[in-house]
């Protein structure tokens, strides 16, 4: 048995469980359907589906914080740049969630883009480096969702 905090040989590289895909792509449909939302509405509705949307995306900005949370939680000596790391995309996506939609929307695209190249660069030291494909796409979309949507703001 490996000990805490290392990958054992199991554990290294294995791809996304099925399951996972499924979900993981199936949580892409609010931010497609807000992104397209945003430039279709009336300007009535307009605030209600960006307010949606950003709200969407704060809560998986936040998720993704807390996968690093686990990750720290891993390891035998965990890092505290690991926690610190967790609880900031929380922080600033709360921040983003009050500001105007242009801006909270733009702000959140970047943080998605910001975690994947946080996860990119850590992933693989915890055996994830499998997951940086599923990461990727889902990154992406999302991201480009919410430029999308800042942009009909």
């Amino acid at each position: 048995m490996a000990p805490v905090g290392s990958a054992s040989s199991a554990d290294v590289n294995l791809p996304p469980h099925p399951l996972a895909l499924r979900l993981g792509y199936a949580g892409l449909i609010p931010f497609v359907l807000g992104a397209l939302l945003t430039w279709l509405v009336r300007p009535d509705a307009h605030p209600y589906v960006t307010d949606a949307l950003a709200k969407y995306a704060a809560l998986i900005v936040s998720f993704l914080g807390g996968v690093h949370w686990g990750l720290g939680l891993r390891q035998r000596v965990p890092s505290p740049s690991r926690f610190a790391w967790a609880v900031l995309p929380m922080l600033l996506a709360w921040i983003a969630v009050v500001m105007p939609p242009y801006a909270g929307l733009a702000l959140l695209g970047a943080l998605l883009v910001i975690c994947y190249a946080v996860d990119r660069r850590i992933y693989p030291a915890h055996g994830l480096g499998a997951w940086l494909v599923l990461r990727f796409r889902l990154s992406a979309v999302a991201s480009l969702s919410c430029f999308i949507a800042a942009a009909g703001s």
